[in-house]
């Protein structure tokens, strides 16, 4: 058993047909099909089902792919921690998270880690869900995620750092923006403007909504929640906004925020693998990410920690 042969059935798992596989790596079906016959032979159990469809993988092989991709994301990880302490500081720092996280989040920390490291690359990579984020960092494409936290995946750990209430975004001259606060059972009726489905936002609202008998059915579907504010101002409809966002469109003064008293508050925070072994950098973002946090506990609807 060799890390080539892990790589390749792991890649197969992801790929779903060996033939596909083969010829996105530039190799023949036989060479690939080998290293799963060498893993399968030395376990004495098939690991792939194999059909005119492609392949799958047996009760064995989904046990295997899972833990063999958890110890090589761990080699991965290694190999790249030496290399750095082998060529000293780090050149870029990847960060992956929402397409508006950097405007709402994360703009001072930026400031400062440019001040702090000046030749380190600050790398962003847009995601449209916490999944997404998570697959990208298994897929060792990035250092650090900004998430949603609360969804527990093997081999990510998660630091909650920011807890947020929900609001309800009105037009200014909408009936419901003169109330102090809303409950579910108020949000029957609204013209709902949502992210897309299978954002952990979405799906917490959603879940939420339903154990008080309420459905919330999208009547415009969106990517960001800037998006949504733009739309709520021209009178399009509400949209339900964690409270740093709320309070940034308020500001901006198009709209209106109203809490929502009895939804669950969201949290978001930090992903990453392996945080003993971060990289000084991605520590650094993070440090002066924490001391921003005395700005943001301020706003109305903020707790910060888990």
């Amino acid at each position: 058993m060799t890390l080539e042969d892990l790589r390749m059935f792991v890649a197969a798992c992801e790929a779903g047909s060996l033939s596909g596989l083969a010829r996105q790596l530039g190799k023949t079906q036989s060479a690939v099909s080998q290293h799963i016959s060498r893993l399968e032979k030395e376990l004495g159990v098939p690991l792939l089902e194999r059909s005119g469809r492609g392949v799958a993988t047996t009760a064995a092989g989904e046990v295997f792919r899972d833990l063999a991709l958890e110890g090589l994301d761990s080699i991965e990880v290694g190999l790249k921690r030496v290399r750095e302490i082998r060529d000293g500081e780090v050149g870029t720092l990847t960060i992956t998270t929402g397409g508006t996280t950097v405007r709402h989040f994360l703009r001072n920390a930026i400031v400062g880690f440019r001040e702090q490291h000046p030749t380190v690359n600050l790398r962003f990579i847009p995601a449209s869900s916490t999944r997404r984020c998570f697959d990208i960092l298994r897929l060792e494409q990035a250092d650090l995620a900004f998430v949603t936290t609360g969804e527990s995946v093997r081999g990510i750990d998660e630091e909650t750092v920011v807890q947020q209430q929900l609001f309800l975004l009105t037009a200014k001259n909408d009936v419901l923006a003169k109330r102090k606060t809303l409950k579910i059972a108020n949000l029957q009726e609204i013209r709902y403007l949502g992210l897309s489905a299978g954002t952990a936002h979405r799906d917490a609202i959603q879940q939420a909504a339903l154990e008080h008998g309420v459905s919330l059915t999208p009547e415009i579907v969106f990517d960001d929640f800037d998006t949504a504010s733009i739309f709520v101002e021209l009178g399009m409809g509400h949209a339900i906004v964690p409270a740093v966002q709320a309070h940034n469109f308020v500001e901006n003064g198009g709209v209106a925020a109203v809490l929502i008293s009895d939804l669950p508050p969201v949290q978001v925070g930090w992903a990453y693998r392996h945080v003993a072994y971060l990289a000084a950098p991605a520590q650094d973002f993070m440090a002066l990410f924490a001391e921003d946090l005395a700005r943001i506990k301020e706003l109305p609807g903020v707790t910060i920690g888990g």
